[in-house]
């Protein structure tokens, strides 16, 4: 199973996506990129222009129910009056099936996402996991050819978000479709795909591998995701590290040419470091000591300069037709 989409949604989208069977395509990009529009599109939920080609087949013209898609949003939407069996097999019952077999194929994806004993319950008497797995089961009940997973795991626990993200990780191993994961969340797409899209104003602007596009992230949202500060010099992209980051409250000495002004607007820890939020010349990230931070009083509002050595910085071509190389 292949999926080629091109896809128009006038002033809103302009998208072409490729992937092949057991894929997993992540997309992410600040919100009003173009991300939730593209998922609804493929499904059939927003009208499009251009082409879905899904194992050869057109799904554009076809109404969302006769195409082979599932669709796991982020809010679930389950049927608050079906038992969590029922809302299971709604699927597999609306392309045709028996009541039983429907039933019998809803058994199967409750017990495989480990919630069999919460057949009988209605969505009102689930967690929000509980609640999620639900809405995966009857995704993939209808042994669908292409699954639109939509921010699955927001407003989840994040210990339970690290838990479903697992068990999803395993399902999608095993799934022999296309599988298209809309996610604001690095670790999903680190994780979980196979490859990256980014997209910026409703169009592609970089795709690739994972390890590729968390390297060399092309906009300075992916790379606030991924954790790295970029900085735009013509057609060339500058990326260094937050730990490579030196702060200090007088301007710097030495020769350093990577310098910048700013304010303080946000610390907070990661991990072993304190990471700092800076506003000014740039909008840069920061990790220093706890120890620096007490020292320094890096607290929001505290005027600061950065600098950076020039060996810590990557260099690569900012042009979007140079995101493969």
């Amino acid at each position: 199973m292949t999926l080629e989409a091109t896809l128009v949604v006038p002033g809103r989208l302009d998208v072409e996506i490729a992937a092949q069977q057991g894929d997993v395509v992540a997309l992410v990009g600040p919100n009003g990129a173009g991300k939730s529009t593209l998922v609804h599109a493929l499904a059939g939920l927003q009208r499009a222009e251009g082409r879905v080609l899904l194992g050869g087949h057109d799904l554009l013209p076809l109404a969302p129910q006769d195409r082979a898609v599932g669709v796991v949003f982020q809010d679930q939407r389950l049927f608050p009056h079906l038992s969590a069996l029922d809302n299971v097999a709604f699927g597999p019952r609306s392309r045709g099936d028996a009541k039983p077999a429907a039933r019998a194929k809803a058994q199967v994806w409750l017990d495989r996402l480990g919630i069999a004993d919460l057949a009988q319950r209605k969505p009102a008497k689930l967690s929000g996991g509980q609640a999620q797995r639900v809405a995966i089961a009857r995704a993939l009940a209808t042994d669908p050819g292409l699954l639109l997973l939509d921010e699955p795991f927001t407003g989840l626990d994040v210990g339970v978000a690290a838990t479903l993200r697992i068990e999803l990780g395993r399902h999608l191993a095993d799934f022999g479709g296309v599988t298209v994961l809309v996610t604001h969340d690095a670790l999903d797409a680190l994780t979980l795909a196979t490859s990256v899209a980014v997209l910026d104003q409703g169009r592609v602007v970089q795709i690739g591998t994972p390890a590729d596009v968390a390297a060399r992230p092309r906009t300075e949202h992916v790379a606030r995701l991924v954790g790295l500060n970029v900085i735009r010099d013509g057609d060339r992209l500058r990326a260094f590290s937050p730990a490579a980051v030196t702060v200090s409250l007088q301007a710097p000495t030495d020769s350093t040419r990577n310098r910048w002004q700013g304010v303080v607007r946000g610390a907070a820890p990661h991990g072993d470091a304190i990471r700092l939020q800076v506003s000014g010349e740039r909008d840069l990230i920061a990790d220093v000591t706890p120890a620096a931070s007490r020292e320094l009083a890096l607290v929001p509002g505290q005027h600061v300069w950065l600098s950076v050595k020039e060996t810590a910085v990557t260099t690569y071509d900012a042009r979007p037709e140079a995101a493969s190389d």
